[in-house]
């Protein structure tokens, strides 16, 4: 039996066996927020963030890492003033569907989806990247490095929230370590030479060495730049599993944030201030290159042995984005399913585990399946790398100006509703981080290479909005996200609190 319907929506009555098999286990501090947040973007640094500087050029690229930085403080201090006020695994969705109602947080939640789905997908691909580099397999071995990596880590999320969270902040350190051997490395063996930075030819005479390509270089590499933040917002979907969301939250999102700024800045610096003439010289060559860091190594430390050991420890970065971001699809999927917005079977938890496996291995198979179409009916180069980059940013910056706009009706419509804290940019930062995303969204069709695919994720999220407003608005489940965003109907702005999940 339906319970009567709100607006044009329609919720299903569910007995309370429903959320026992859909439970979750609170585990992470601080420190696991931290990791969580920074395990998902370090691979960032490892490689995808350079393939921008071949519009841009150094110069250009700074004043894009500039612009994004500007667009991802103003998006984390939002962040984490709605994550503790509004304490659910929904995260963006929870704040899109209290803030904007139920289309607001499909939109919102769906757009996450595909954001994260996809980032798997470009990870392990630079992870196959790096494997067929140092074990010197063929480029056809590459769906297998893909496969055995999906089954690994998707494994990992499902033994258990503690296995989950230990391993994020043990291979995040390490990828760190890693970074930091990188960045000793190039400055003590005085491998720095700045004239590399800018060896790219201009474009016409006009143009500088720092801006070879001009302002329109500058416009393009702004989808690049966001890898080297790109997940560090997945931080809220966390919130259910968080000992003292409250306090730890906006904590873990800016600590995160900050240390992300750091190593962003370390590697644009030094990965493309150096060269080699056999390996590859500065910004012309790291700028189309799959894997900098590991070509990096090779320049400083030589072509040996050690070299390929650090190259493989240098794989850490890349299985810490992969393993965490795969946790935040999982949490996506399994919010939105709870809910009623995608199939409720996707929602289910192990009794035991009470991880949600069911979403880990569909999201899994998703992006795997997505792997496979284009590698087989485009082959691995380059280009592959950056058409599937552009695809996450799509859904990317999609989520993040919805999570803005929220930000600024919530701060509007509630402004005596309870946040433990308050972001100190207020919806000035929100407005800018906002009209940022939606000028990256228009700037992502403007490279040709990488039309399809993006064009691809367009029609994916039109198929969504067809498949929720011809079906799924009829099956809403009162999950926590529901119930305190329908408490708008009961009780006056002034009156509406946050409450811990049920």
């Amino acid at each position: 039996m339906n319970d009567p319907k709100h607006g044009f929506v329609t919720y299903e009555k569910v007995d309370s066996e429903y959320f026992t098999k859909r439970g979750l286990k609170r585990y992470a501090g601080v420190w696991s927020l931290w990791a969580l947040g920074v395990g998902a973007v370090i691979s960032g640094d490892f490689s995808g963030w350079n393939l921008g500087i071949q519009y841009s050029g150094f110069g250009g690229y700074l004043v894009a890492m500039f612009i994004v930085t500007l667009m991802y403080l103003g998006l984390c201090y939002s962040i984490a003033e709605m994550s503790p006020a509004l304490p659910h695994t929904g995260g963006a969705y929870s704040f899109g569907r209290t803030a904007m109602g139920v289309w607001g947080g499909f939109l919102t939640g769906l757009a996450e989806n595909m954001e994260y789905v996809v980032t798997t997908a470009v990870v392990v691909y630079f992870m196959g990247a790096f494997l067929t580099d140092i074990f010197e397999t063929p480029d056809s071995f590459r769906p297998v490095w893909w496969a055995a990596m999906y089954v690994v880590f998707i494994g990992i999320n499902i033994w258990g929230v503690e296995a989950t969270f230990r391993f994020t902040i043990v291979i995040t350190l390490l990828a760190l370590a890693i970074l930091i051997i990188f960045y000793a490395g190039v400055i003590f063996t005085g491998k720095f030479d700045f004239d590399l930075a800018l060896n790219i030819a201009p474009e016409n005479p006009e143009n500088s060495r720092w801006f070879p390509f001009g302002f329109k270089g500058v416009a393009l590499a702004l989808p690049y730049a966001i890898w080297l933040y790109l997940a560090i917002e997945q931080l809220p979907l966390a919130a259910e599993e968080a000992i003292d969301v409250k306090k730890d939250m906006p904590k873990g999102i800016i600590l995160g944030l900050l240390t992300l700024i750091i190593t962003g800045l370390g590697v644009v610096f030094l990965n493309v201030g150096i060269g080699d003439v056999e390996i590859g010289e500065g910004a012309d060559f790291f700028g189309k290159s799959e894997a900098p860091l590991l070509k990096g190594y090779e320049v400083v430390f030589g072509t040996g042995t050690a070299t390929k050991f650090l190259g493989l420890l240098a794989v850490a970065g890349l299985i810490a984005s992969f393993h965490t971001i795969i946790f935040a699809y999982g949490r996506n999927i399994y919010s939105l399913s709870r809910a009623g917005y995608f199939p409720k079977w996707l929602s289910v938890t192990g009794e035991k585990r009470k991880t949600p496996h069911v979403a880990l291995i569909s999201g899994g198979v998703v992006g795997f399946l997505i792997l496979l179409t284009m590698f087989f009916t485009g082959g691995a180069d380059a280009a592959f790398g950056k058409t599937i980059l552009s695809m996450a940013v799509f859904g990317a910056v999609i989520a993040y100006a919805m999570q803005c706009l929220a930000f600024i009706i919530l701060r509007v419509k509630f402004p005596n509703m309870e946040r433990p804290y308050r972001s100190p940019l207020g919806i000035p930062g929100a407005a800018i981080a906002l009209i940022i995303s939606l000028a990256t969204l228009y700037f992502l069709f403007l490279i040709e290479e990488n039309l399809y695919g993006v064009v691809g994720m367009a029609i994916w999220f039109l198929v969504g909005v067809v498949y929720f407003a011809a079906y799924g608005r009829h099956r809403l489940v009162f999950s926590p996200e529901e119930q305190f965003a329908l408490n708008q109907i009961t009780e006056s702005p002034s009156e509406l609190r946050a409450e811990e999940p049920k």
